[in-house]
């Protein structure tokens, strides 16, 4: 995520506008409230926005079994298929910064809808599996901007819900990704039968998501009066834990009007708790990919149908919808998150012992283990949240788990496409991905500890 900078609040009878964070030489200053349109406005962009960031990714794993057969793919190149993604997060993600700086976040995100849109119109039709990559890349480079600053939009526009719009905005991100795996095989038979209007249909979603941030174009200018950036919002959340007491954190430095506060750079290197995030992140990640790009193809293969598969699919990315309002809440009143982080891996490994057992007869019960197991996610953006004592130090460490994670989760899809092609089935592929649950525990364990990376970075 982008850095912030903290400032003192201004009070004044007529206070200046507030300049987006984004832009050059931004400060930000207090504010009289919103006017209610400007609100209910950002809150449509922000639930349109994260209902597209994962559709373009469960609706081909949806229909995976039928584009492997239109283009002709090998079980090895599905797997670089279903390894895009994190690519595409590890690559873009990085740049959204310095474009939210240039041209503003608002507008940052507005173009990311449109990529997404424009990718998921073109990839079905591109003819042949190059201009397939090359649509899904689109799409994904959108997703990959949009994933990065929408947490920033958030936290930076509603500075006093942040835990209440997170939650909206997860809550919005879970439904998008099981509404996707549900529905496109139905709407697909429903529409003729091909899997390229199944795909392309998704456009019509990001198309609408444009709309809300046009007026927030022009000018790079955020809606007057947001208020006032507080390090407990920058830190994650407006639930504090036992370690995250209000009245203990660090206060921001003071800042005269329009002055910017240039926050240290942390070596993030350096730090223990860093690096175990950064792999607890990446791990959490593999898991999900996998699953988001093969799971109904395994079920598939066992003999469920071509629908139920994808409502099974569905169930699992669902379970995100109320556990990403608990699990937040439930680590941040913990001294230590390894009791939650030990209890996603059971229910993974649980998950996946049941799908080499009996992948049909129990299908239900694995789905929803494997949803429970899958919302490590919310649970690493929480922690990054409580291993970081200041605004500015959340943002660089996010950035740093972030964009290692995500380096490290572009193997795993690939290699459990090229063991399924290879071993000609799936008992291969599970036991990697029970394998790499252990680990993830472990270093879970070690990233749920009581240590903030400032106090690591710089020794």
């Amino acid at each position: 995520m982008m850095g912030f900078m903290p400032h003192e609040e201004t009070r004044t009878m007529t206070p200046p506008p507030v300049r987006d964070p984004a832009a050059p030489g931004a400060a930000k200053e207090g504010g009289a409230a919103p006017r209610a349109w400007t609100v209910r406005l950002l809150v449509l962009g922000i639930v349109l926005s994260a209902l597209n960031l994962r559709p373009a990714i469960t609706s081909l794993g949806a229909l995976l079994e039928e584009v492997r057969d239109g283009l002709g793919m090998s079980g090895s190149v599905a797997g670089l298929l279903t390894s895009v993604p994190p690519l595409c997060f590890a690559v873009f993600g990085v740049m959204a910064p310095r474009l939210a700086r240039r041209f503003g976040a608002g507008a940052v995100v507005c173009a990311g809808m449109a990529a997404i849109a424009t990718g998921l119109i073109v990839r079905p039709y591109a003819g042949g599996t190059a201009g397939f990559l090359a649509g899904s890349a689109l799409a994904l480079m959108g997703i990959a901007v949009s994933n990065v600053l929408m947490p920033v939009i958030v936290k930076h526009w509603f500075p006093d819900r942040v835990g209440s719009m997170t939650g909206l905005y997860s809550m919005a991100l879970a439904l998008g990704t099981a509404l996707a795996a549900a529905v496109t095989v139905p709407l697909t038979d429903t529409l003729g039968g091909s899997w390229q209007t199944g795909l392309a249909l998704w456009a019509g979603l990001a198309v609408a998501a444009v709309l809300p941030w046009l007026p927030f174009v022009r000018g790079r200018r955020t809606p007057p009066g947001t208020g006032e950036q507080t390090a407990a919002a920058a830190a994650g959340g407006d639930a504090p834990g036992p370690d995250r007491d209000p009245a203990t954190r660090a206060q921001p430095p003071a800042a005269t009007p329009h002055a910017r506060v240039e926050a240290p750079r942390l070596r993030m290197a350096r730090s223990r708790t860093a690096w175990a995030l950064a792999v607890f992140f990446g791990l959490q990640a593999t898991a999900a990919y996998i699953t988001m790009g093969w799971m109904a193809q395994i079920f598939r293969d066992a003999g469920v149908p071509a629908g139920t598969a994808g409502l099974l699919l569905a169930v699992t990315m669902v379970m995100g919808v109320p556990l990403a309002f608990v699990i937040p809440r439930l680590a941040t009143r913990l001294p230590h998150q390894a009791p939650i982080v030990l209890a996603l891996g059971l229910c993974g490994l649980a998950g996946y012992a049941g799908l080499y057992l009996a992948p049909a007869a129990g299908a239900w019960a694995w789905a929803l283990l494997l949803g429970i197991a899958n919302c490590a996610f919310p649970l690493a953006l929480t922690m990054v949240g409580m291993r970081a004592r200041t605004g500015p130090g959340v943002a660089q460490l996010s950035a740093f788990a972030q964009s290692t994670g995500y380096l490290i989760s572009i193997p795993g899809p690939l290699l459990v496409g090229v063991l399924y092609q290879h071993s000609g089935g799936w008992g291969l592929p599970i036991a990697l991905m029970s394998a790499l649950m252990i680990p993830q525990m472990a270093v879970g364990f070690l990233a749920g500890r009581d240590r903030t990376v400032e106090d690591e970075a710089a020794r």
